[in-house]
């Protein structure tokens, strides 16, 4: 099964969870009496609602009610939704590409992922949905858009949004595709400087990390001169592959640490010195849309010292999912913890604050960040380390004359060049002294 941004569900929390459950049902007094109430109301619908209803579908309405007043990332889904969601996990969908949250009761756009119909439509993150197909999206979760998404290649799908820049909302008119994600890119730049793009977290992305780095080394007839990690834009996806990433260019220490209620049932991932790229200069390119996984990536070369991150300030999602399918085919994404980067720090509501603050155009400030959405855990108080996050950002350095260039990556390869100084700038705060 797969983990998505942490923990699988293993057979000793399905064990616990059917103990509890167990022993509540013996309880007249436990909670689960309310499903008394429950089974009553459902009853009452079936036998005297004023036409026929459909079971299936109250009682996925309600599970779905239920998981409602939880926080922003739990959410269930029917059996036509989990499908679609495992397809997109093993790297491959038919739809439009776009990776969607939830703000108050908008639908966002998080992402467009490259390639795809939604990238090529020109939509950005923060774009605010308002129909798919003449249905207004006002107050669904992300998990019924992206069903109304999804759908077979050559089908289309019209989809009305806005921008913050844009006088009247646009109506776009996608054709889905078959949306491959190959999850990472690379190219070679001047001194041999490498520069790979992750675009999600997915099955295989380690593996496709490590032939992208040899293919560049072979293309650069040795040693590489330095690397650009560019994390921009990546909504998350799968820990086991982000814990690989991070442990890719480490030689020991905390990569994550995980606790679930309470600080219990906590879960260290450390690196392992045998799996270790070469200690070339390292850049981490963050904006707002980097996300989850991305942002463990992120904070743990962060706080370890490996890299240096450069851009804007990420998403701020710290906590755990876990997808546990059920009986029926449906799925739960159940939110059971909360992580840590190495030095022990919640980037929950805050972000990873990149060490050089460069901005890349007015739509960073519309994308959508997770102390916008409703029910979201508040970060943790009380830590030197949370407080410095909030801290305004460092002057921003000058944009290049040339507006089509890109300016953050720009400042990293100048970075690289330059590395020699560069380094000898940066102070070594607390932070980079990883926690046991």
């Amino acid at each position: 099964m797969k983990r998505f941004l942490v923990l699988c569900a293993c057979a000793m929390l399905g064990g616990f969870v059917a103990v509890r459950v167990a022993q509540a049902a013996r309880d007249p007094a436990g909670p689960y009496r309310k499903l008394d109430v429950f089974s009553h109301v459902l009853s009452l619908i079936e036998n005297n609602y004023v036409e026929p209803v459909d079971e299936a579908k109250l009682v996925y309405g309600a599970i779905d009610g239920m998981i409602h007043t939880l926080d922003p990332h739990s959410s269930f889904m029917d059996p036509r939704s989990y499908a679609a969601l495992k397809e997109e996990t093993e790297g491959e969908y038919g739809g439009v590409g776009l990776e969607l949250a939830t703000r108050g009761d908008d639908v966002v756009v998080v992402a467009p992922i490259d390639d795809t119909p939604a990238s090529r439509a020109g939509f950005q993150p923060g774009d605010r949905l308002i129909e798919i197909d003449g249905r207004a999206v006002h107050g669904w979760r992300e998990t019924e858009a992206v069903r109304a998404l999804v759908g077979p290649p050559g089908t289309k799908v019209t989809v009305k949004a806005h921008r913050a820049a844009w006088g009247e909302p646009r109506t776009f008119t996608l054709v889905r595709d078959v949306v491959r994600l190959v999850s990472v890119e690379g190219k070679l730049f001047d001194r041999k400087l490498a520069y790979v793009k992750i675009k999600t977290f997915q099955d295989r992305t380690d593996g496709y990390l490590r032939k992208s780095l040899d293919s560049l080394r072979a293309e650069a007839g040795g040693p590489l001169g330095g690397l650009v990690l560019d994390l921009r834009h990546n909504p998350g996806g799968l820990l086991d592959q982000a814990v690989k990433v991070a442990d890719r260019f480490l030689d020991g220490g905390v990569i994550v640490t995980t606790k679930g209620r309470s600080g219990k049932n906590v879960e260290v991932e450390r690196a392992h010195a045998k799996s270790a790229e070469p200690r070339y200069p390292m850049i981490v390119l963050v904006d707002g849309g980097t996300a989850s996984a991305s942002e463990i990536v992120a904070g743990a070369l962060q706080d370890s010292g490996r890299a240096v991150v450069i851009g804007t300030r990420t998403f701020g999602k710290g906590s755990v999912q876990t997808v546990i399918e059920l009986e029926d085919g449906s799925g739960l994404k159940l939110t059971i913890a909360r992580y840590y980067t190495p030095s022990g720090r919640s980037i929950q509501e805050r972000g990873i604050t990149p060490d050089v603050w460069v901005k890349a155009s007015a739509a960073d400030d519309d994308a959508p960040r997770e102390q916008n959405l409703p029910g979201h855990f508040k970060g943790e108080e009380g830590s030197a380390i949370a407080s410095a996050s909030l801290q305004p950002p460092a002057p921003q350095p000058p944009a290049p004359d040339d507006p089509q260039d890109d300016p953050q990556l720009k400042v990293a390869l100048d970075t690289l060049r330059t590395w020699a100084v560069f380094k000898r700038t940066l102070p070594q705060p607390a932070v980079r002294t990883a926690q046991p």
